[in-house]
């Protein structure tokens, strides 16, 4: 995605103009005077990236106070529904999973906010994923992606060729049983047991693949590569992993497995723990996503891997003087500015062009050329693209993705109940 550093300053100008011209006479707290903001996050202790938006946003308008209102990030969606329809929910709240945004928007619980976008849309990836009925109802911040993690001690160990850009799968599940074969020990690889392992490429990856479509065949060939892979030895076993509640910070980070894949706000989690001592020293990168076929691999080439962003929203019932401050927020965090304050911090802004010199300043963040061309060339497709089925239809995968890597339902069987079930229970209500 390219990036333009002017759009985003003149969105943020315009929007600053609109700040500092509002009356608002009439409402409480209006944009003549000092201002109090309040904005919905979980796991401040764990999850920096709220305050340090906050405290950025009110050192570039020192009138305006962003006020942070923590819910339990288990049940975010559940307790900020709730608050919405009591009125109590904060000004801007984040759109923590895109699976929910339907459930916002429809429910008319956000504020249209495409004069913000419209200066980002050059610049910040994953727009489009709150766009509906034509308008655009929340803007990310961040847009994670989903990369390669390697052990580069575990490959040189083993006498293996590291990660160069080029892999398929094919390369990928070679790579995996050659490792765990010569390392006696570490499995080449781990695969954590959520559905997105899986289901998140497959979904991206395959031409045509779409969850509404009803039609679940995409995800075959990638169960029965995964399936492979356990049969051989190469990682743990979903059952092993979902018994002993294996973590894949841990299996990762104390050198259990030589490769994994996971979003890259595991970047900051390994950077993190190698500092305090949770994870093992060791020399490690990240390359982009094993590919379908070649034809999107290498560095001359755009690979193609998926993740959802995080955005945030404007509740409709803030006070109207506050409006204007509200959409500043907005667009100073999805804009250059926001990114740069939140990859000094190690999260992945949604604008990563703008700030990958700041990200890889960073002590403890891998310095070579493919660490930099994954973390900033991709296309990212969603994991939840927006539709009033995709919740219900997660659901229905989830049962899918739990029944095949268990081993109670063989590949086939799983994908056609599961089409059943999606036309049954979901398509045709």
């Amino acid at each position: 995605m390219k990036r333009s550093l002017t759009a985003v300053l003149g969105a943020t100008a315009a929007i600053s103009l609109v700040l500092t011209g509002c009356s608002g006479a009439d409402d409480e707290g209006s944009a003549g005077g000092p201002q109090t903001l309040t904005l919905a996050g979980w796991s401040f202790a764990t999850t920096p990236e709220f305050k340090t938006l906050a405290d950025g946003f009110h050192a570039a308008h020192p009138d305006v106070t962003v006020e942070l209102k923590e819910y339990d990030a288990a049940n975010y969606d559940t307790q900020m529904v709730a608050d919405l329809a009591a009125g109590k929910a904060p000004d801007i709240y984040a759109q923590k999973t895109l699976k929910n945004f339907y459930t916002y928007q429809n429910g008319k619980q956000l504020v249209d906010v495409s004069d913000v976008a419209s200066g980002l849309a050059k610049t910040v990836g994953g727009i489009d994923s709150y766009q509906a009925d034509g308008k655009t109802w929340a803007v990310p911040y961040r847009q994670d992606s989903w990369v390669l993690f390697y052990n580069k001690t575990l490959f040189d160990k083993a006498g293996v060729k590291l990660p160069d850009g080029s892999w398929t799968w094919d390369d990928y599940a070679a790579t995996a049983k050659e490792l765990t074969a010569k390392l006696n020990g570490p499995k080449g690889d781990y695969e954590h047991i959520w559905q997105s392992t899986v289901q998140g490429f497959a979904l991206a990856q395959t031409p045509g693949a779409a969850i509404e479509s009803g039609d679940f065949g995409y995800l075959k060939p990638y169960y029965s590569r995964v399936l492979d892979l356990q049969n051989a030895g190469a990682q743990v076993k979903f059952g092993d992993a979902t018994t002993n509640n294996l973590t894949y910070q841990s299996q990762f980070g104390k050198q259990s497995a030589a490769m994994m894949l996971m979003g890259s706000w595991y970047i900051a989690t390994l950077r993190k723990q190698q500092g305090s001592g949770e994870a093992d020293k060791f020399d490690w990168g990240f390359a982009p996503a094993p590919q379908l076929d070649k034809s999107t691999t290498g560095t001359s080439a755009t690979p193609v891997t998926f993740g959802d962003p995080t955005g945030l929203g404007i509740n409709p019932k803030i006070n109207k003087g506050k409006l204007a401050s509200a959409k500043a927020f907005l667009a100073y965090a999805a804009g250059v500015d926001g990114a740069k304050a939140l990859a000094g911090i190690g999260i992945t802004p949604a604008d990563t062009e703008a700030v990958r010199d700041t990200f890889f300043k960073l002590d403890g963040v891998p310095q070579d050329d493919l660490s930099k061309f994954a973390f900033t060339k991709h296309e990212t497709k969603p994991e939840n693209p927006v539709s009033k089925h995709t919740a219900a239809l997660q659901n229905v995968l989830s049962d899918t993705h739990t029944a095949i890597m268990s081993g109670s339902k063989d590949v086939g069987a799983a994908i056609t109940e599961a089409q059943n079930r999606a036309k049954n229970e979901v398509l045709n209500k």
